[in-house]
């Protein structure tokens, strides 16, 4: 018999909690109006997990568990073809270019942060079948739920915290005018410079985040991050258009030429990371 609900009633610590204690087997699926996820459990362990918001390719996978580089990961993907994950992981074993550990070990990182991302689901339908459906071709692992559960927790509390620090979403940041602070002098991790290259009163925070693919938790801190700092001020939206602008018009400058200067400092910062 099948298990389904909402995540408004029945939280993803909740699920999973259930799923391990009583060693479940089967698939569960989350479907909220823009995404859906899909876990897949043997015994209350993890063995597959998917976003449909991202390409959870062997490559892609590898690329983000940092297994391998930008160059490699071009290269890899060249030569793959349409191989399926299976494949192109057996091709990477017998080639020797990583062992069976490392492939494994890429995919628990890459399975357990989709896990993550679920924590800042706060509304949907979720739906658990006793019946595991796992994609042709993909890899599984074996996957203990102890350690993911005791970490969601600590991000939801995290989560409701800054919800409380920052709890609009809808509104926008422009840049301070503190005298103190230099962005040229600050050391910002890669996705605060995403995000301060979109900083501009006519882009909210959550279309910043919704552009660079990050979950609510994950813009809220950086943006928490940013007002800490003193670098930026929260500002009531400007009129909403439809794309975001380039970071051009998010940079103060007492005129053009002092404007290109440092936007173009920006980018080549952006880029190099």
């Amino acid at each position: 018999m099948a298990l389904k609900g909402n995540l408004r009633d029945f939280t993803i610590t909740q699920l999973l909690n259930l799923i391990n204690l009583a060693k479940k087997t089967g698939t569960l699926r989350i479907k909220t109006l823009s995404k859906d996820a899909q876990l897949s459990f043997s015994e209350g362990k993890l063995t597959y997990a998917s976003c449909s918001t991202e390409d959870n390719s062997l490559n892609i996978m590898l690329l983000y568990a940092k297994a391998i580089n930008a160059r490699q990961f071009r290269l890899i993907k060249s030569r793959a073809g349409n191989k399926t994950d299976k494949a192109l992981g057996l091709m990477l074993i017998n080639a020797g270019y990583m062992s069976q550990d490392m492939i494994f070990s890429s995919l628990k990182k890459y399975y357990q942060s989709i896990i993550k991302r679920l924590y800042s689901w706060q509304n949907g339908q979720f739906k658990f079948i006793p019946t595991v459906h796992i994609p042709p071709g993909k890899i599984t692992v074996n996957l203990s739920l102890e350690n993911i559960i005791i970490e969601g927790a600590r991000q939801v509390q995290e989560f409701e915290k800054l919800s409380e620090e920052l709890p609009n979403l809808d509104i926008s940041m422009r840049f301070s005018e503190n005298p103190n602070v230099d962005i040229r002098n600050l050391n910002l991790s890669a996705s605060e410079w995403r995000v301060v290259s979109y900083i501009n009163p006519k882009n909210t925070i959550r279309q910043i985040g919704k552009v660079l693919q990050m979950t609510d938790l994950e813009i809220r801190k950086v943006v928490y991050g940013l007002l800490q700092a003193g670098l930026v001020v929260l500002v009531r939206p400007e009129d909403k258009i439809s794309m975001l602008p380039g970071v051009k018009e998010a940079i103060p400058g007492k005129n053009k030429e002092e404007q290109m200067s440092l936007v173009n400092r920006l980018l080549k910062r952006i880029r190099s990371i």
